[in-house]
């Protein structure tokens, strides 16, 4: 008998409320973007569905930029593995920003894996804020 294939659903990305690990609750999310300004605790990444696949291992990366460790290296992506709860499990990958913030500007890229396969892959462009012209601020309120 075939196996029956993952079903695997992007349901939301962008910019979130906190989110606490130790608890089940997700993170709600606040903004549909890819693009994050650099703001000290600012939480961002995306949430994706799977059914049919408990049981099954992911894997999940975080490749960010260059941030330099204390010693000045860079440091490796973040990674790490969860095994699937039930057959319709919601997964929350994202990060913060942390201090210095001048360091963490630029592209984020947070990718899942599944059976060796990229099931959720999205970049994040973190960007470092700048003053609002004029006419930004009054097209930003409708005028």
């Amino acid at each position: 008998m075939a196996k029956i294939k993952p079903l695997v659903s992007m349901q939301s990305y962008g910019i979130y409320t906190q989110w606490d690990s130790s608890s089940k609750e997700l993170p709600q999310i606040q903004s549909f973007t890819t693009k994050v300004p650099a703001k000290l605790d600012i939480e961002f990444g995306f949430i994706i569905n799977i059914k049919k696949a408990k049981g099954e291992k992911i894997h999940f990366c975080i490749y960010h930029p260059d941030i330099p460790d204390d010693d000045g290296i860079a440091m490796a992506p973040f990674e790490g593995t969860e095994y699937i709860k039930n057959n319709d499990w919601h997964f929350y990958l994202g990060d913060t920003l942390w201090q210095p913030i001048n360091n963490k500007i630029g592209d984020w890229r947070m990718t899942i894996e599944l059976n060796s396969k990229i099931i959720a892959d999205k970049t994040f462009s973190v960007y470092e804020q700048e003053a609002m012209s004029e006419i930004e601020f009054w097209q930003k309120r409708g005028y």
